[in-house]
């Protein structure tokens, strides 16, 4: 009787298999997630079934017999192994199925009922561990979870403290049956039926293991999630680590390959056919050619003041020569704190010509910033001028050299050659010095040698055709690395470098307006500034000056190509020219190229970075340094010709960062960027974010700009950004901020609706905050850290007409964080989620000893409605009046007003 069973399950300890679960469970930081985005409608799942073969399914047996395991933990061992690999995950979940059955309770087997249950299996996966190991290790970790496996899933995901764990299900049937697939129990017969079902799950990718001769793999996925080739892939991975667990078990997990041979030539070297072209010239090399070739031709602009290439050339010789009077030579790094203007592009070039690194002290830093840099990189002097000697921290002991010195005018005004410099001036001898923010909160400085910048224009000539013809613009801080594009590629090429002042480049309607005077051709941006730009040039009237743009270059951020549609609507698709390049400081400004389109911006094809820069190879690899497959996001490496020498006096995290490339040649190095990416079918590389700046919100794994794009799509939302704020301890919470497109009047309440239509509530800011602009950093970017605290009030009204209105409102405000709130404040309105309104319930439940379910919640949110829906509550669980102790002094608003009601009824 299957009441046997029922009595049994009432007789087992529940606390001690939560506790079980508990302890199997700690520690884990998110769910394992698979699909690419959750479910919004259902779908009948489609099947993908391959078949292991004969000598492949007794070669499996064997392994398992011999290292004294079941083969359906071989299996369990293997898909973890692979599910890591294609989520990028070292510690992994998926659902597995049990019989359920116990073996203590007599007549378990011919006992007719639904038994079977549905349990997490989490497998941690290190990449150095043995196979054999592992497998091990999984079995005996399952068997002390074997008295528990009663408890019912539900429950265990609520001891994990999530939602749900996973969304992938793993089935080994193994239940025996007889040959024509009937089986007489207790007079009962019982026979397959036909046409009915087929190991059908909810779960959007389920795998059935079906033991036999051969092993039968059938996969189960939703087509609105999943390709059917995807999955084909997916099988044929999970028997290449099956293949590895058969062949050698003492093998580590991280050197098990997925890849297939032709997979493996397409994406090593096929993708990366990286030409090694060394550089014999520096820039100062080429930027004297380029004189002696148009002398007369002008170089520099800001504003009515001009400089040729000829009166540019002697001006940064002769602070060429006092540099290398006072024993400045290669090796050396020479500070500069010139405020952004002609005299700045001097310093720079005047400090190459010497053989030295410039080091940009941008005035903009915080002084605490700038003597840190100081300190750290040794500077033998510091060239300033003007009130930009207050950039200086006080009490430096570096020498100051500034440029209205007399000696300047004395100096000789001719190229000074290896002869004059403190010794040979070679390629490999670093150019500058950037610093970069840092880990561990030190900001870190990257050397970056002269061949570096010379191969950079030389290998990506063929894509820009920069001339004497082009005008470029100085838009960023000499202290961000887009600086060096700048310069050198109007100054190395013949072309006329704008200098843009500071005060310009924080007005988009100014900027635009130096851009028509000047007739700039080639525009470079972050997307941050190009977005007010776009809005400035939608808000002029057509009547204004034209753009002579004929090639904008973005880089410094992820762009959002769906963002540049309106661009596109008001320009031609071939004037001017979109080009994004993905660059990192420690790579020498740009790494890839991707030329833009406007079908390919309607398409919302995601942050395409393009192919890489030829002489530059770029691997997307896992944690094992293994590459993976196309499709699966992994972090991104660069090895080649742009790799800077390292982190000037850190030679322990040059070690960590540029480490040995197992693709290349003997002693070459790549660059563990950090950035998330991933490869597409057609070859093209897809950016998908920093693995530090994704969040973790409630248990999800959240990329900010997926919620920058939902908003943006708002068509009263010019611009967005979201980040995670925590301003009260504990309470993390996604927090939006836009900038109004022209015209409109966008409300914070209608922007989350909008976004909670295309997101999942988990990813719905909780506040969205209105401002005129978005604070840049100096160097253009997004400034995070400026971006204020929402605030949050509540929208007046009504106030509450009864002591339970009043304690309502008391406990909204104390759960959302706001100091009160009226009776038709709605409480998802204000920033509420599923996670709160199940700490708002408690908190009822315990004040006012009525039990509200989470629908009540939902389909009344306001107080004056929850309050109509108490009267028809049940009694709650627990009483509040024998918890409350005179002794205590009341802390919240909702106990000051419980205080006050019990002193009414039973007396001080």
């Amino acid at each position: 009787p299957f009441r046997d069973y029922l009595d049994w399950l009432r007789r087992q300890d529940g606390p001690a298999a939560e506790a079980a679960w508990r302890e199997a469970l700690q520690g884990l930081e998110e769910p394992t997630r698979l699909a690419p985005r959750r479910p919004t409608a259902a779908t009948m799942p489609e099947t993908v079934s391959v078949a292991l073969t004969t000598e492949q399914t007794s070669a499996l047996t064997r392994q398992a017999r011999r290292l004294g395991l079941t083969v359906n933990t071989l299996v369990q061992g293997a898909w973890g192994i692979l599910l890591g690999r294609l989520t990028g995950r070292d510690d992994v979940v998926f659902g597995v199925t049990v019989s359920g059955r116990p073996a203590e309770l007599p007549g378990i087997e011919a006992m007719v009922g639904l038994l079977i249950n549905t349990l997490p299996l989490r497998l941690r996966l290190r990449p150095a561990e043995p196979l054999q190991a592992l497998l091990v290790r999984l079995q005996d970790e399952q068997s002390r979870l074997l008295a528990h496996q009663h408890l019912g899933l539900t429950r265990i995901q609520q001891v994990a403290g999530f939602p749900d764990l996973f969304d992938t299900l793993l089935v080994f049937e193994n239940y025996p049956t007889a040959a024509a697939g009937e089986r007489a129990i207790s007079g009962l017969s019982v026979a397959q039926a036909e046409g009915f079902g087929g190991d059908v799950s909810h779960y959007p990718l389920g795998l059935l293991v079906l033991p036999g001769e051969q092993i039968q793999l059938r996969f189960g996925f939703r087509p609105d999630l999943f390709e059917r080739e995807a999955v084909e892939a997916i099988a044929t991975r999970l028997q290449r680590v099956l293949d590895a667990i058969i062949s050698d078990p003492t093998r580590a997990v991280g050197t098990i390959d997925l890849l297939g041979v032709e997979e493996r030539a397409r994406l090593l070297p096929g993708w990366n056919a990286a030409g090694q072209a060394v550089s014999v010239e520096t820039v100062p090399d080429l930027f004297e050619a380029q004189v002696r070739r148009t002398p007369d031709a002008v170089a520099l602009v800001l504003g009515a003041e001009s400089v040729s290439y000829a009166e540019l050339n002697r001006r940064a010789n002769r602070l060429a020569h006092v540099l290398i009077s006072r024993g400045v030579g290669p090796e050396d790094i020479v500070a500069l704190a010139v405020p952004r203007s002609v005299s700045m592009v001097v310093s720079v070039l005047a400090v190459l010509k010497a053989g030295a690194a410039y080091l940009p002290l941008d005035p903009e830093y915080p002084p605490e910033r700038l003597g840190y840099m100081l300190e750290d990189a040794g500077p033998r002097c510091i060239i300033t001028t003007g009130t930009a000697v207050s950039a200086i921290p006080a009490g430096s002991p570096v020498p100051v050299l500034r440029l209205e010195d007399p000696v300047l005018s004395a100096a000789p005004e001719h190229d000074p050659g290896d002869g004059e410099r403190t010794a040979r001036l070679r390629p490999g001898h670093p150019a500058y010095v950037i610093y970069t923010s840092g880990s561990t909160g030190r900001p870190k400085g990257v050397l970056v040698p002269h061949r570096n910048v010379v191969r950079l224009f030389d290998a990506t000539d063929h894509w820009f055709s920069p001339g004497a013809d082009d005008v470029w613009t100085l838009f960023h801080s000499y202290a961000f690395d887009f600086s060096v594009w700048e310069i050198w590629g109007a100054l190395l090429r013949g072309g006329r470098l704008v200098v843009v002042p500071f005060a310009v480049s924080r007005s988009p309607v100014e900027f635009r307006d130096l851009l028509a005077r000047e007739k700039v051709t080639v525009l470079n941006q972050t997307p941050s500034a190009f977005y007010q730009l776009m809005q400035a040039e939608s808000d002029e009237p057509t009547s204004r000056q034209a753009l002579s743009l004929r090639c904008i270059v973005f880089g410094g951020e992820a762009l959002d190509l769906e963002r540049l549609a309106p661009w596109y609507r008001r320009h031609p698709d071939d004037a001017p020219i979109l080009v994004n390049m993905y660059g990192i400081t420690e790579t020498t400004v740009h790494v890839t190229h991707r030329r833009l389109s406007q079908s390919l911006v309607a398409g919302g094809a995601g942050s395409l970075i393009g192919e890489p820069i030829p002489d530059l190879a770029v691997y997307v690899l896992d944690g094992g340094l293994q590459p993976v497959p196309v499709g699966v996001s992994g972090e991104l490496y660069v090895a080649g010709a742009g790799l800077a020498r390292g982190y000037l006096n850190r030679p322990g995290l040059t070690s960590e960062r540029f480490v040995a490339c197992p693709f290349g040649g003997p002693g070459e190095r790549m660059y563990r960027t950090g950035d998330v990416a991933r490869w597409r079918p057609d070859g093209e590389l897809e950016y998908q974010g920093r693995a530090d700046e994704q969040v973790k919100i409630r248990g999800f794994r959240i990329e900010p700009g997926e919620i920058e794009a939902a908003l943006g799509s708002h068509p009263a939302v010019a611009h967005a950004a979201v980040i995670a704020r925590e301003d009260h301890p504990g309470q993390k919470q996604l927090v939006g901020y836009v900038v109004a497109a022209s015209g409109t009047s966008p409300d914070g309440a209608d922007l989350r609706r909008h976004v909670g239509q295309r997101l999942p509530e988990h990813m719905v800011p909780s506040a969205v905050v209105v401002l005129e602009a978005l604070p840049l950093t100096p160097n253009g970017k997004l400034d995070r850290k400026a971006l204020p605290a929402p605030e949050r009030v509540s929208a007046g009204g009504r106030v509450a007409r009864t002591a339970q209105e009043e304690i309502l409102c008391g406990l909204f405000a104390e759960v959302l964080g706001l100091e009160r709130v009226g009776i038709d404040d709605g409480f998802f309105d204000h920033g509420g989620h599923s996670l709160l309104a199940t700490h708002l319930i408690g908190r009822i439940r315990s004040s006012l000893g009525v039990e509200v379910t989470i629908r009540s919640l939902f389909e009344a949110p306001t107080v004056s409605g929850l309050a109509e829906r108490l009267g028809t509550a049940r009694p709650g669980r627990a009483g509040l009046a024998r918890q409350v102790r005179p002794e205590r002094l009341p802390l919240s608003y909702a106990q000051q007003r419980l205080w006050f009601l019990f002193r009414l009824e039973e007396g001080p």
